[in-house]
């Protein structure tokens, strides 16, 4: 009867170390995707800024509020939410110089 109990003990703890490392395994992967995201996200605004910086002139002389309010006068215009619509309805397929 004690070998059955020893055997059931220890086959516990095993299943413990091995739900012990598969959540710590979880944990690895959480912090993986975490890492994937923060760094995809930090390209693509690294990536969308210098578009928006090709476009500006002089953009060393332009101060962030100045960028910023810009982007804000021109992001509330009619016309500028209409030509996004239409843009993004086509998931950004539109050519270039197609204005």
């Amino acid at each position: 009867m004690n070998e059955k109990l020893e055997a059931l003990n220890q086959e516990i703890e095993k299943t413990e170390k091995k739900l012990r490392r598969a959540q710590h395994e979880e944990k690895i992967l959480e912090h993986q995707i975490k890492t994937l995201t923060r760094k995809e996200r930090t390209h693509r605004l690294c990536t969308r800024a210098a578009i928006l910086e090709s476009y500006l002139p002089h953009p060393e002389a332009i101060t962030d509020e100045q960028v910023s309010l810009f982007l804000k006068l021109l992001f509330h215009k009619d016309s500028t939410r209409q030509l996004m619509e239409k843009v993004f309805a086509g998931n950004g397929t539109e050519k270039e110089g197609a204005e």
